[in-house]
C-alpha cells in the first residue's frame, strides 16, 4: 500500500512537473527562435592560419600592435572562448593569461560535459525558471561541445544505483525530465535497469538490497586540453594568444564626451622574460574566474566582491574500480552533496567536494576531503572490493568562481548562472557559469562589449564551428597512424583522441624506437601511451614549464603522480632542448614539477600515509618476519638499506635494474631522504600496506621477491652428485 501511494503521488508530481517543463521548455525554443531573427549577419570570419604562430611572435603583435579592438585578461575556458568568439567576429583580438592556458579551475574539473541534473531538480521544485534555463542552455551547449571537438570528448551513459523501491519511480521522473530538457540534444534516451543487468554492468556495485538502476547519458571531455583547443583555434583566427603574460595593472583615458576615466589598456610583463609593456584596446574583458574580483579591483578598490569561491577536489584511482564505458551517480552523499565515479582516461576519477574557500593560485587537496570521497565510494562498491587510501593515484582541488548570492548560507545553493557586468570606466567583467556554457557565457559577454563600446563586429560565429584538431578527425583515424608510421595502438588511439587531425604532426616526429615493433613512439613512462614527441609537439602548443607538459599537455599528473615523478627527468631535458635551457634552469623546472605534484596534485597527502602511520601496528611474527627480510639486505646491521645493498642482492639472483630507477624506489619510502631506508621506515612501510594506506610499493614487492628467490636457491644441493672428491 505504502508503495503503490509513494508511485501514485510521485505520478502525480511527476506528470505536473513534465507539463511545466514541457511549457517551459517552448517558449524557450520560442523565445531563442524569434530572438535569433533579429540578429545581424557577421562577415565572414578571418582567414585560418595553417602554421600556428609561435609564442614569439604573439608576444611581438601584443608589443607592435597600435590597438586591439579586445582584450582578454584570462586564458582560461571562458576567457579562450572570449577571445575566439571576438576572433571570428573580425575583431582584432588580444588574450593575456598570467600562467598557462587551463592552469587554474578549467584544468581541474570533473570531466563532465553536462546540464546539471540537481540543479534541474531545484528548478522544478523551487519554480525556479532561472535555473530552468541555465540547464536547458547547458544541454544545448553539451550538444555543441561534442560536436566541435569529437576527438576530445564523448558521450557517456551514467549509472544511478537505487537501493529503495520508493526511489525508483522518483528518479525516473527526474531523469525523464532530463531527456524531455534536452529535447532533440538529448544524447541518447534514459532507460531503468533490473538488478542482474545493473550488476552485469557494473559488477563492482554493492548488491546488498540493490532494486535496479536508471541510466542516463551526459558527455565527457579532456578539459585541459579542450580549453587548449580553444586556444590554438583562437590564434589561428588570428587572436594575439599569449600564456605568462601577467596584467599588472589597467591602463586608463579621460572621455573627452562624459570627462569620466575609462579603461583602454593594459600594462603587461611578460613573465618568461620579466619584460613589461602596454597594450591598448578600445575594450578589456575580465575573464579571470576566481581572480575576477582582483581584477575588478584594479578597476575600482571600493568595488564590492561578487564572487564566492569554493573548492571541489576529485581524485584519481586506478581503472579497475569502475567498468571502461559506464560512471556512477551517487545523488545523496551523507551531507547532501553529488558524489560522480567515472572512468576517465583508463582510470577512475571520484569527486567532488563542495566548500567555501580563499581564492589562491595552488590550491591543496585534503585529506579530509580525500577520505571523505572514499567513504562515499565505499558505500557504493560491493564488500568484496577493498577501497584502499593507498590506491589514490593522484588529488587535486578546483576553485569554482559561483557568484554569490546574499540570501545564500552555503556555496551549495548557489547556481552556476553567469553574469555579465559593465563598470562605470567600461571594464567588461564574465563571472561565474559553467564550464559546459563556456561558449554561451563568451557570446553574451562579446555582444556586451559589442554594445557598451559600439565596436563594429556582427553576430556570434562559434555555433557549429570546430576547435582545433576535429576538422578531419574520424573514429578510424588511429588506424592510419599505426599503419602509416608504426606506432603501437594503445598510442596511436590516445594520440587521434588527443591531437585530433594534428596526431600526425606528432607521428612525423616521433623517434625510432630500434625495435622490431613499434616502429616509432618512444614512451615517457611504461604503462601511460605518452610518448617523448609530444613533448617537442607541446613547446609548439605553447608550453613553457615542465608542469605545462606533465598536467595540461599530457595529463600524467593528473593521472599518477608517481609516474609523472618518474618521466619528468626526462621530459625536461627534452624541453630543454627545445627552448635552450641551461643547466640551472633545467634543475629549476625539475624542482618546481616536483613540488607541484607534491603539493598540488596529492603526493603530499599520499606520502604522508606513511609519516602518519609512524604507529608499526603489526604483530610481532609480522615484525620478525619483515625484520629478517631487511637484513637479508643489510648484511652488515647498519639499520639501514642503500642502493648498494640492492643493487648486491639483485646481482645474487641475476636481476639487473637500472640505477636511476633503483633510486626512484628508494625515494618512495625514503621519509627523511638521506639517502637510505631505515628499518624503522621499512616496518613503517609494510604496517601502511597492511592499514590499505599504501599500496603498489614497488621496493615492497621487489624485497619480497628477492626474499623468495634467494629461499628458492638456498634449497638447492649444491654438492656434487655421488660426493665428489
Amino acid at each position: 500500500m505504502a508503495f503503490r501511494k509513494a508511485v501514485k503521488g510521485t505520478a502525480l508530481i511527476g506528470g505536473g512537473a513534465i507539463a511545466t517543463v514541457f511549457g517551459l521548455s517552448q517558449f524557450s525554443q520560442y523565445r531563442n527562435k524569434h530572438g535569433a531573427l533579429v540578429q545581424v549577419q557577421a562577415a565572414e570570419p578571418l582567414p585560418v592560419k595553417n602554421q600556428l604562430p609561435t609564442r614569439e611572435q604573439q608576444i611581438l603583435a601584443l608589443q607592435t600592435t597600435g590597438e586591439f579592438d579586445v582584450i582578454v585578461i584570462g586564458g582560461g575556458a571562458t576567457g579562450c572562448g572570449c577571445a575566439l568568439d571576438a576572433a571570428t567576429r573580425g575583431l582584432k583580438t588580444a588574450l593575456l593569461e598570467r600562467d598557462d592556458f587551463s592552469s587554474g579551475t578549467s584544468s581541474r574539473s570533473t570531466k563532465l560535459i553536462h546540464g546539471g541534473v540537481r540543479y534541474l531538480q531545484k528548478a522544478i521544485m523551487k519554480l525556479d525558471f532561472e535555473q530552468y534555463r541555465m540547464v536547458k542552455e547547458a544541454l544545448e551547449e553539451r550538444a555543441h561541445l561534442l560536436q566541435s571537438a569529437p576527438h576530445l570528448s564523448a558521450p557517456l551513459p551514467i549509472m544511478l544505483p537505487i537501493y529503495k523501491w520508493w526511489q525508483l519511480p522518483y528518479y525516473w521522473f527526474g531523469i525523464k525530465l532530463y531527456d524531455l530538457v534536452a529535447g532533440s540534444q538529448c544524447l541518447k534516451s534514459s532507460y531503468v535497469l533490473t538488478k542482474s543487468r545493473a550488476l552485469e554492468l557494473f559488477p563492482m556495485l554493492r548488491k546488498d538490497k540493490l532494486v535496479g538502476a536508471i541510466v542516463y547519458y551526459d558527455g565527457q571531455h579532456n578539459d585541459a586540453r579542450m580549453n587548449l583547443a580553444i586556444a590554438l583555434t583562437a590564434a589561428r583566427h588570428g587572436a594575439a594568444t599569449a600564456n605568462y603574460a601577467e596584467v599588472r595593472r589597467l591602463l586608463k583615458t579621460t572621455d573627452p564626451a562624459s570627462g569620466r576615466p575609462r579603461v583602454c589598456g593594459v600594462r603587461c610583463r611578460d613573465v618568461l622574460t620579466g619584460k613589461e609593456f602596454d597594450v591598448r584596446a578600445k575594450c578589456v574583458i575580465n575573464a579571470t574566474g576566481p581572480f575576477t574580483d582582483s581584477v575588478r579591483k584594479m578597476d575600482d578598490e571600493e568595488v564590492p566582491n561578487i564572487c564566492q569561491p569554493s573548492a571541489g577536489v576529485h581524485i584519481v584511482m586506478p581503472g579497475y574500480y569502475s567498468p571502461d564505458n559506464m560512471g556512477l551517480l551517487d545523488p545523496a552523499t551523507s551531507d547532501g552533496r553529488v558524489i560522480f565515479f567515472l572512468p576517465w582516461e583508463k582510470m577512475t576519477i571520484a569527486g567532488t567536494t563542495d566548500s567555501p574557500t580563499d581564492v589562491t593560485s595552488h590550491p591543496i587537496p585534503t585529506e579530509e576531503d580525500i577520505n571523505f570521497i572514499l567513504s562515499e565510494v565505499r558505500h557504493y562498491l560491493g564488500a568484496d572490493v577493498e577501497v584502499r587510501r593507498g590506491d589514490v593515484l593522484a588529488a587535486w582541488s578546483g576553485i569554482r568562481p559561483l557568484v554569490t548570492d546574499p540570501n545564500s548560507k552555503d556555496t551549495q545553493s548557489i547556481s552556476r548562472n553567469h553574469v555579465v557586468t559593465i563598470s562605470d570606466s567600461g571594464l567588461i567583467t564574465i563571472a561565474g557559469g559553467k564550464w559546459t556554457t563556456y561558449r554561451a557565457m563568451a557570446r553574451d559577454t562579446i555582444d556586451a562589449a559589442i554594445r557598451e563600446h559600439n565596436l563594429k563586429a556582427g553576430s556570434c560565429k562559434t555555433m557549429g564551428l570546430q576547435l582545433e584538431g576535429a576538422q578531419d578527425w574520424s573514429p578510424t583515424l588511429y588506424i592510419r597512424l599505426v599503419q602509416d608510421y608504426g606506432l603501437e595502438s594503445e598510442v596511436a588511439q590516445h594520440l587521434a583522441s588527443t591531437y585530433g587531425d594534428k596526431a600526425f604532426e606528432v607521428a612525423k616526429i616521433a623517434q625510432v624506437t630500434g625495435k622490431r615493433w613499434p616502429i616509432v613512439g618512444k614512451r615517457l613512462v611504461s604503462e601511460f601511451p605518452y610518448i617523448e614527441a609530444e613533448v617537442v609537439y607541446g613547446v609548439k602548443e605553447y608550453a613553457r614549464t615542465a608542469v605545462d607538459m606533465i598536467s595540461r599537455r599530457t595529463r600524467l599528473a593528473f593521472l599518477n603522480v608517481q609516474a609523472a615523478e618518474e618521466a619528468l627527468p626526462r621530459i625536461v631535458d627534452i624541453m630543454g632542448k627545445e627552448l635552450n635551457w641551461s643547466e640551472q634552469r633545467k634543475k629549476e623546472e625539475l624542482d618546481t614539477a616536483k613540488k607541484f605534484l607534491y603539493y598540488e596534485m596529492g603526493y603530499k597527502v599520499r606520502t604522508d600515509q606513511l609519516t602518519d602511520s609512524s604507529e608499526i601496528s603489526l604483530m610481532p611474527s609480522d615484525i620478525e618476519r619483515y625484520k629478517k627480510r631487511f637484513h637479508m639486505f643489510d648484511k652488515e646491521k647498519k639499520g639501514f638499506i642503500t642502493i648498494l645493498d640492492v643493487q648486491r642482492v639483485l646481482e645474487s639472483i641475476s636481476v639487473q635494474i637500472a640505477e636511476n630507477t633503483l633510486h626512484e624506489i628508494l625515494n618512495e619510502v625514503d621519509l627523511n631522504k638521506n639517502g637510505q631506508v631505515e628499518l624503522n621506515e621499512f616496518l613503517q612501510l609494510m604496517s601502511a600496506i597492511q592499514k590499505g594506506h599504501v599500496s603498489a610499493s614497488r621496493l615492497a614487492v621487489l624485497m619480497e621477491s628477492a626474499e623468495e628467490n634467494l629461499r628458492r636457491r638456498a634449497a638447492i644441493p649444491v654438492d656434487r652428485s655421488g660426493g665428489g672428491v
